[in-house]
């Protein structure tokens, strides 16, 4: 390329591409964090997924539980309709299985997270979820609805809520089936 007008292209084109290696190489890397590992193009939701199982000093096992309501990257819920349903299912759970030690919404806004102890049945958890999203369905109110004891009362939505606890239900059939075929 000596006397090129552009002799900067090869080097330009050089570095472009080494930055891409390295964004891929990245990409590919194990992370910290499990859900960074997902590949998230693969997966088919409506699912319910265990993601781990995290053993405690003195023997105690804590299962981590993937409850996507959206297909990552195509949909997500609406802020007043996932905080709603967080509530409702925070509050109801509880009734339908022991040792729930938190649920918690998803920051991409697409599913929530479901932490229990000591309880590694599979079934128990699909089937308290499902009597959960029963009682969203059919809930009269959103609990803890209110500035005491919710950092943004303001932001709720019972009906969306409930829109979303029946797509969930509708899918019923579908939520141990994780990856598309």
């Amino acid at each position: 390329m000596e006397g090129s007008l552009f002799p900067f292209l090869p080097s330009f084109a050089m570095m472009i591409a080494t930055k891409i290696a390295v964004k891929e190489r990245k990409i590919m890397q194990k992370m910290n964090v499990e859900s960074f590992n997902l590949d998230h193009t693969k997966v088919k939701a409506p699912y319910v997924r265990l993601v781990g199982v995290t053993e405690g000093s003195s023997g105690d096992r804590v299962y981590k539980y993937d409850i996507r309501f959206k297909q990552p990257n195509k949909a997500h819920m609406q802020m007043d309709a996932l905080h709603s349903i967080e509530h409702l299912m925070a509050e109801n759970i509880r009734n339908h299985m022991d040792n729930v030690l938190d649920i918690g919404p998803m920051g991409c806004q697409t599913g929530f997270y479901l932490a229990v102890l000591n309880n590694d049945n599979y079934e128990d958890v699909l089937n308290a979820l499902e009597s959960t999203l029963k009682d969203v369905v059919n809930a009269t109110e959103v609990p803890a609805c209110n500035e005491v004891q919710c950092g943004w009362a303001a932001n709720h939505s019972l009906e969306g809520a409930q829109e979303l606890a029946k797509e969930m239900l509708a899918k019923r059939n579908e939520w141990q089936d994780v990856f598309a075929s």
